[in-house]
């Protein structure tokens, strides 16, 4: 089989990383540093560690614990980051189950010279315990030291490691580190069953579990293009080719949920199998990381869904225990070093539902908030750590939990409460103390939501109340629920061309605040201003105003108390393109004045820019 470029670089890795040693190592330890040894770029350390297998009697995922600490003395920046069975180091196209590799990825974020310490530590529950002292060593590479040096990175466009890692700074929108801008992100919240996919490893496709719900992706299969990865036998063209096509059009997330078990699919897991929660399935974990990688290579964020509402509490009966622990940990371990990413504690959390539906024990406020601290100790990013709505966020915001934000799910078919909602959480947040980003990840109802292009083609509830009303309330983003009573839906789609006029759109919003520098840090939802009833307007007040009028009627903007004079620009949220004139070029402030009217298609949707001039 031709190798792929992507497998290729995956193959020659280990002899870029030449600035790298290692020193004070137990004798007989062997240590790799694998990867381009640059600013945030994925660096690996292998190591060579007891031989064992997914199902040996002596649990290699539970009774070891390896953690790397990486130090970087010019900056005194240090992060501890676990590490994990790694079977043969090549699992993702040998299937292997068994070896001696262990690996540790870790995305530096300084150049120069950095340092790590390893502990491995052996015992029982030793991965998910926090004890240090009299803990028993594993040998091998305990104790080993060494250091590298990172370059500056050389990638440049959508690919993440030109902007650095998202990261919550305590505002209502997530920022690069890098590049210190904002990032807006639009994209699928369906299918939740994305990785439930043919071409992974595993028998969940044959395992009597809901089985034709798997997928192929075959409509994607023609977007994959020469060079781009592949697994043996060249599986992983069709979910490769799908990301492909969201790139195509501008989209920059997708989500999916981690665990289905119990749940609407029940073909998602990381383990050996359905009924196996302490033992991971290497290979499959190990062609996930491709797909993630190539994903953030494409500018996608990773929208990670770890549990759904009917498996809330299926590790460990609705606490927070050594199954739940040890799930969160592989995950953070394999996936954590990605650059943009939230870690989803759970869809439609809490005990909400019918009485006596529910699979699992509902995990209740203490439960949630003693998940959201476990993650947010385990993970040494501290990404952006979010919740679903099912009971309501009021439990979890201020110094209660740990949580940086909100995805807010609405439930009207013409999603004319998502601009409300989204206002709602900012307030409530912000008012108990803690500012947080809130993305709408399943604007619209369960039943409809977002349907496809053939049903309606203009979106135009879609694109008004939810795409544009979100961001007009402060939301960071959207990603978009498929609705059950439609073809291509939240479980059974595999082409994500079922919306692609809709994706148009959504490319359109987000390039709008991309390419415009809003203060939008220090705007807030203020509906009030405007004398449409219905229409939404986004404001710092005396200074930028974004108005949406979703029948381009004559609408006045409350400009009491301001002084000076306002440039007046209209932006088609239906085509894009650039700001226009209307019929009003300029206006003064001190009172309430008219916008004018839209340069054309006036009875259509418009968006309003009204800026202070200097």
């Amino acid at each position: 089989m031709k190798k792929s470029l992507f497998a290729l670089c995956l193959l020659i890795a280990p002899f870029i990383a030449i600035q790298a040693q290692t020193f004070n190592a137990p004798e007989g330890s062997h240590i790799n540093v694998d990867g381009e040894l640059k600013k945030w770029h994925k660096v690996t350390l292998i190591f060579d560690g007891p031989e064992t297998s997914e199902t040996n009697d002596y649990n290699p995922f539970l009774n070891y614990r390896l953690n790397v600490t990486f130090t970087h003395p010019a900056s005194g920046k240090s992060y501890k980051v676990p590490g994990y069975f790694a079977a043969d180091g090549n699992a993702g196209m040998s299937s292997a189950t068994s070896g001696n590799k262990w690996k540790v990825h870790f995305a530096p974020d300084e150049i120069g010279a950095w340092k790590y310490a390893v502990e491995f530590k052996k015992g029982k529950w030793a991965a998910i315990r926090t004890r240090t002292t009299n803990v028993p060593s594993a040998e091998f590479m305990d104790n080993a030291e060494g250091d590298f040096t990172i370059a500056k990175s050389d990638k440049i466009g959508r690919d993440f490691r030109a902007h650095g890692r998202l990261q919550y700074v305590g505002e209502g929108y997530l920022k690069f580190a890098e590049t210190g801008k904002y990032f807006y992100k639009a994209g699928p919240d369906a299918p939740e069953n994305f990785l439930a996919y043919t071409g992974f490893d595993g028998d969940f496709g044959t395992d009597g579990h809901k089985d034709n719900l798997v997928k192929s992706w075959s409509a994607h299969l023609k977007d994959w293009k020469e060079g781009d990865p592949t697994w043996t036998g060249g599986r992983g063209k069709e979910m490769i080719g799908a990301l492909n096509y969201l790139a195509s059009k501008g989209m920059n997330a997708v989500s999916f949920l981690t665990n289905n078990i119990k749940g609407d699919d029940q073909n998602v897991f990381p383990y050996v199998d359905y009924d196996t929660y302490d033992r991971f399935d290497c290979s499959k974990l190990d062609q996930w990381e491709m797909v993630f990688t190539y994903a953030q290579m494409q500018g996608i964020f990773l929208h990670f869904k770890t549990f759904e509402a009917e498996n809330q509490g299926l590790l460990d009966n609705g606490g927070v225990g050594a199954l739940t622990k040890l799930y969160y940990r592989e995950l953070v371990a394999r996936f954590g070093h990605h650059l943009a990413l939230n870690w989803n504690l759970c869809e439609e959390t809490g005990d909400w539902g019918n009485f006596d539906s529910s699979p699992t024990m509902p995990l209740y406020e203490t439960e949630r908030r003693a998940l959201a601290q476990c993650v947010y100790d385990i993970d040494p990013y501290h990404h952006h750590l979010v919740i679903h709505n099912g009971n309501w966020f009021t439990p979890m915001y201020g110094e209660q939990s740990k949580l940086t934000g909100a995805s807010l799910q609405t439930n009207r078919e013409d999603f004319a409460n998502v601009n409300p909602q989204v206002k709602r959480v900012k307030d409530e947040a912000k008012a108990a103390g803690k500012i947080w980003a809130v993305a709408v990840d399943e604007p619209g109802d369960a039943q409809h939501a977002l349907i496809t292009d053939q049903e309606n083609p203009d979106h135009f509830n879609a694109r008004t109340n939810a795409l544009w009303g979100a961001m007009l309330a402060g939301a960071w983003g959207t990603e978009w629920y498929f609705g059950y009573k439609h073809p291509h839906s939240d479980l059974s789609c595999e082409d994500y061309r079922s919306r692609d006029l809709f994706w148009d759109m959504a490319n359109i919003c987000i390039r709008f605040f991309e390419e415009h520098d809003f203060p939008v840090n220090e705007m807030s939802s203020q509906n009030n201003l405007i004398s449409s009833e219905g229409d939404f307007c986004f404001a710092k007040a005396g200074d930028t105003y974004i108005v949406l009028l979703k029948k381009g009627e004559k609408s006045n903007l409350n400009l009491e108390g301001q002084k000076g004079e306002y440039a007046v620009h209209w932006f088609n949220p239906r085509t894009g393109g650039v700001l226009q004139n209307g019929s009003l070029k300029t206006i003064r402030g001190g009172t309430q004045v008219a916008l004018g009217l839209p340069p054309s298609d006036s009875g259509k949707d418009w968006i309003v820019v009204v800026k202070k001039k200097l």
